[in-house]
């Protein structure tokens, strides 16, 4: 039986401890509304914007736009914590990447929550799994005082795409991706759709950690707002976003399980995206926040 089937009784079940909540963190982008590369001072005026939401963000390269440079002095002044990213898909980004980390995480760990190594790279096929896992683990024995892990597509790891890595005990951080709306799901079935997914991931991803201690999460989760372009049966609205804000991530959010929001600001130097289905769609539009960071609806979740 699907989980969605039981989401009444799963929802009953979520224990109402504020401490079980799990942590609500925003993928932020590493560009200015004009595609040019932000600064420490942008990072500042990010994060004075964020902060009555969460002081926790997640980021893609740390060396494109020299992100981890200009972010970790930013986030240490405004008390924010960061997830740096690796894009290990080729020699190139995941030296550049790697290096840049050597040289700027070693004596910021206060400020660095974690690392991730890949979004989606099994998810697109760039790498086999053999050779992620290695580079996981190459970064896992570089920071040993970070959290290191990876982030994909939330049927690559129920599907067992990833149970070899799962398994390595080097290896306890996976964040899976759940997107309703890239599943082409109408919003009155976009909760129980986000629920399914997170269910599968995480009892797979449990199953093969095999009692190990590991940190589980949501990498991305998001829904299109006004501006943005229709998928199937899932429609860009404002309206529907608020609605998918309040009952699927304030609900996996109440389950205890983190969610990175994607994302924080509309960015609309963006080209479009490609579906599934192969169709073209705007992806500049699934902001929290406007690009002049104001914010689309109101972002608190029930207590």
């Amino acid at each position: 039986m699907r989980v969605a089937a039981l989401l009444p009784t799963l929802l009953a079940a979520i224990p109402a401890v504020a401490a079980d909540r799990g942590k609500l963190g925003l993928a932020l982008g590493n560009k200015n509304v004009n595609g040019q590369c932000k600064q420490t001072s942008d990072y500042e005026a990010d994060f004075d914007a964020l902060k009555k939401v969460t002081t926790l963000v997640r980021t893609y390269s740390a060396s494109d736009c020299d992100t981890a440079k200009n972010i970790i002095p930013a986030a240490k002044n405004k008390k924010f914590q960061v997830v740096l990213g690796v894009w290990p898909d080729y020699d190139d980004s995941f030296n550049k990447d790697f290096n840049i980390l050597k040289q700027y995480v070693h004596g910021n760990e206060d400020v660095v929550q974690g690392i991730t190594v890949g979004s989606e790279v099994l998810y697109r096929g760039d790498l086999p799994a053999a050779k992620l896992k290695e580079r996981i683990i190459q970064v896992v024995d570089e920071f040993p005082k970070v959290t290191v892990g990876t982030v994909d597509s939330w049927n690559k790891f129920a599907d067992g795409t990833y149970d070899d890595i799962i398994s390595s005990p080097k290896i306890n951080y996976f964040l899976a991706n759940g997107f309703a709306y890239w599943q082409g799901q109408e919003i009155g079935n976009a909760t129980n759709t986000y629920f399914d997914d997170m269910s599968q991931a995480k009892k797979r991803v449990e199953s093969r950690a095999a009692g190990r201690k590991i940190r589980f999460g949501n990498g991305e989760t998001g829904w299109p707002t006004d501006g943005g372009t229709d998928y199937e049966a899932a429609i860009a609205k404002t309206e529907y976003a608020a609605k998918y804000w309040k009952d699927a991530v304030c609900g996996v959010l109440t389950w205890g399980v983190d969610v990175f929001y994607f994302e924080a600001f509309d960015e609309p130097w963006k080209p479009v995206s490609k579906g599934d289905n192969g169709e073209e769609k705007d992806e500049t539009h699934w902001g929290l926040f406007t690009s002049d960071r104001k914010p689309k609806f109101d972002y608190s979740c029930p207590k």
